[in-house]
């Protein structure tokens, strides 16, 4: 965090520096910036590289950076009113939407203002990644024999078999055969949707849920259709009555730490989704993108859907992204039978293949002792931070906290149901200008929400002490809008 405000203020600085050089004249060295300005070597590097990517500065090995020359006048606007036909137009009787709403999805992905405290966001801070492990693993792949060859379309077979381990448990349900290696969960999860279901075509889904799957599925032509929840995870009556009233062959679900709700899948109830699954003729895709974010304390963890499966049913999208780093986009697709020919059809198509150099550092990485280290520091640092954003809500948002709030023994956020007819966007608005970013609940339903709710990260923020004071800055927004908290 302090890093990345170092470098901004540093770009801001040189930029406005720059009038006093001529087109072409050369800057002072990072050697003399780094002095004048008392920041690192990187640092320096880094800022000049914003710079460059702006078009402001070039830089030449050995001989060092300078002033770009002016830039020609900007280019002459072009009218691209056609472009709402084009992109709105479909054969006669097309009922499948063309427009593509990713805002719940970047709502979670956008990087705050400095200053701002992040309880939107969806990855590990960077004092709980492992920076360290990540750089060795990286370093020790690039060694490796035919490391920047082409790899198998497939994955490499090293990292599709950890994968079948770890998705099919001790009783070895899956081969490394029944697993594709994907470009991050988002990737897998896009594919399997496309794999299963055709253009127009119902696909049932948990309500609430995750944005981006939403996303992937209106992209994809799919009719997302809700399906209730409680604290036990999916209502499987209710499933059944989905399922025949839909005509749907697809169900996608998160059954252990759901996003957003935190709910687990209760025993008896992962029994009934496979069984009216099948009694359907339908597919199930298991979202199980934070089976590695379980919290000390927790019991121990159910084994997947898939590990259950007798029948195929069941594709399995799962990386290892949310236990890592966001740019470490290197997940799985687990699948059998005729539907796991489609689906690395698909990959071919889409993508080729994810870079050999990432699936040989992902490979080093799970392999080394810092993995298991990792896991045991992300697992306890997770329950503390629950437990202090938890006591926060108490101590600042009473009324909140005492609505029914789920803790989850697993993942990253909190659910938090709002008082009836409380406007979510002004909220979050007013949230961001008290200086904390917060996630409002309605991208997360499929259609009209049953009451306003906010989705708050306890993994995005630095510390307990940052969310102690982003809930404080919270409570400050919901005074100024009147919204009951007491």
């Amino acid at each position: 965090m302090q890093e990345r405000s170092s470098v901004a203020d540093l770009a801001v600085s040189l930029r406005n520096e720059l009038d006093r050089y001529s087109p072409g004249e050369k800057l002072p060295s990072s050697r003399a910036l780094v002095e004048r300005h008392r920041v690192s070597p990187v640092t320096v590097s880094r800022a000049l590289a914003e710079l460059v990517a702006e078009g402001l500065v070039v830089t030449r090995p050995g001989a060092g950076a300078f002033r770009a020359p002016a830039r020609p006048e900007a280019p002459r606007p072009v009218d691209t009113s056609w472009q709402e036909i084009a992109l709105s137009a479909g054969p006669a009787g097309d009922q499948v939407p063309r427009s593509v709403d990713a805002a719940g999805v970047l709502a979670t992905l956008a990087e705050p203002a400095p200053g701002v405290i992040e309880l939107h966001g969806g990855y590990l801070h960077p004092d709980l990644q492992p920076e360290r492990a990540l750089a060795a693993a990286l370093a020790r792949a690039g060694r490796r024999p035919g490391a920047w060859g082409r790899p198998p379309v497939e994955g490499i077979t090293e990292l599709r078999a950890w994968f079948a381990r770890e998705i099919g448990g001790p009783g070895g349900v899956l081969a490394p055969s029944d697993v594709l290696v994907t470009a991050g969960g988002q990737s897998a999860l896009t594919a399997a949707l496309r794999a299963v279901a055709a253009p127009g075509a119902p696909v049932l889904v948990e309500s609430p849920t995750y944005p981006g799957m939403l996303a992937v599925a209106r992209a994809s032509g799919l009719r997302p259709v809700p399906v209730p929840m409680d604290a036990d995870g999916v209502r499987t009556d209710l499933l059944a009555d989905a399922f025949r009233a839909s005509g749907a062959r697809l169900f996608v679900c998160q059954p252990l730490f759901q996003n957003p709700t935190g709910a687990v899948l209760a025993r008896e109830r992962r029994r009934e989704v496979l069984r009216v699954a099948r009694e359907a003729g339908a597919f199930v895709v298991e979202d199980d993108f934070a089976r590695r974010l379980v919290h000390d304390g927790a019991p121990a963890l159910p084994p997947t859907l898939m590990a259950d499966d007798e029948d195929g049913a069941v594709v399995h999208v799962c990386s290892l992204t949310k236990a890592t780093s966001p740019s470490l986009r290197v997940g799985a697709l687990a699948a059998r039978g005729p539907v796991l020919d489609r689906l690395r059809a698909i990959q071919v198509v889409d993508s080729f293949f994810v870079p050999r150099p990432l699936q040989e550092a992902a490979v080093e990485l799970v392999g080394s002792p810092a993995w298991a280290r990792h896991l045991r520091m992300i697992s306890g640092e997770l329950a503390a931070r629950r437990d202090a954003m938890t006591a926060a809500l108490h101590r600042h948002l009473p009324a909140l906290a005492t609505r029914g709030l789920y803790i989850p023994p697993g993942g990253y956020h909190l659910w938090v149901r709002l008082p009836d007819g409380t406007d979510e966007a002004a909220l979050t608005g007013g949230a961001l200008r008290a200086g904390v970013a917060i996630a409002g609940g309605r991208p997360y339903f499929a259609a009209e929400p049953p009451a306003p709710h906010l989705r708050l990260s306890y993994a995005s923020a630095s510390g307990t002490g940052e969310l102690e004071e982003g809930v404080r800055r919270l409570r400050t927004a919901c005074d100024e809008l009147g919204i009951a908290t007491g």
